[in-house]
């Protein structure tokens, strides 16, 4: 069961949007996500962006501030606070995200959790559409693995989810408290004890998602691991699910990372989101951060509307249609879905007004 949609797309929601892009127009992005920290307190086995190594370095507040009340004004509906590195390790990122809502954006934010203390909870859980902690494990020895960090934090991150369900059933919240495991050969034993202790601790979902293997990053999973193999875990999970505990089994996804076929031809969801990371750097792509060809401007610089509107944004979308081969793209990327619904629409086929 799987009510946001995370194993989907939400373009069907923002059909007046897809219609400009549809007839031409250059439009602004739906989405943003903005890494306010290059910097981590954990080294994730499995971390997509580990080939940055976790530069010590952290978005300006004031200039950021500035430009998303500009992303406001120009049409942004939601930004995600993630990024490089641990979001929270920015010191000012609980009024970020106030400001963020208080300017019309829908916010959220995806943690390690460590840090998500109840002084940040009270600061900014009610102004956040929805918070997700990566947790990846049931045990803390196995979390201490791929976390590669202290056992000891296995214990806090599960104390300040705990904090934070209560707070938001006490104040009555709208937050959606989510929790996301991937699911890689490490973990793999660790997906009942995880299920149980965070249905205990009443968390909204639980996401079991695959691995999917960045261009650059230095992890690379078991080559005897299959995800098909696992599929039968949908079933045995779901026996877990309630009207208040929702599993969220990502199905789709785990079989496009088996699956040698590219449905589309070129990536087309660009136009619909961006990625801003902690020096300012705005990106066409995240899976290629630090690629100077995807790289539209700074907001250090330039406003987001001369970025968005400028030449370089311009020839980075031409070269993505000319010269991109998308083979060789992470599988089951974060646009796949959104480009496999654009590339029908762009492509109907026969008889589409039988309907």
């Amino acid at each position: 069961m799987d009510p946001y949609r995370i194993d989907s797309h939400k373009l069907i929601y923002h059909p007046s949007r897809v219609s400009q892009w549809l007839k031409g127009e250059d439009i602004y992005p739906i989405y943003i996500e903005i890494g306010p920290s290059g910097a981590c307190n954990h080294r994730c086995i499995f971390c997509a962006l580990d080939y940055l190594e976790y530069q010590k370095r952290f978005i300006d507040k004031d200039i950021l501030i500035k430009k998303v009340s500009e992303m406001a004004s120009c049409g942004v509906r939601s930004i995600m606070y993630a990024g490089e590195g641990e979001p929270l390790l920015h010191k000012e990122i609980g009024g970020l995200i106030l400001h963020t809502k208080k300017v019309g954006i829908d916010v959220a934010l995806t943690t390690n959790g460590v840090f998500f203390s109840e002084k940040v909870a009270q600061q900014c859980l009610g102004s956040l559409t929805w918070v997700r902690f990566s947790l990846d494990a049931g045990m803390r020895s196995t979390y201490a693995k791929v976390h590669r960090c202290s056992k000891g934090d296995f214990a806090k991150v599960l104390a300040n989810l705990s904090y934070a369900v209560k707070l938001k059933k006490e104040k009555k919240y709208d937050c959606t408290i989510g929790v996301q495991f991937l699911l890689i050969p490490e973990n793999c034993q660790d997906t009942i004890k995880a299920t149980t202790l965070l249905k205990k601790i009443g968390v909204d979902y639980l996401i079991i998602k695959p691995y999917s293997q960045h261009l650059l990053s230095h992890y690379t999973i078991d080559k005897n691991f299959h995800y098909n193999d696992y599929l039968y875990l949908e079933k045995e999970l779901q026996n877990f699910s309630t009207d208040d505990f929702k599993i969220i089994f990502r199905t789709q996804a785990m079989k496009k990372i088996e699956d040698k076929e590219k449905v589309c031809k070129h990536c087309l969801g660009l136009p619909f989101w961006a990625y801003i990371d902690s020096s300012g750097d705005v990106w066409a792509c995240s899976a290629y951060l630090g690629n100077s060809n995807f790289l539209y401007g700074n907001i250090n610089k330039n406003s987001f509307s001369e970025i968005w509107k400028g030449t370089k944004r311009k020839q980075v979308l031409q070269m993505v249609e000319t010269e991109l081969d998308i083979t060789h793209c992470r599988k089951a990327c974060r646009l796949d879905e959104i480009n496999r619904y654009l590339w029908n629409l762009k492509h109907s086929p026969e008889h589409v007004n039988f309907i």
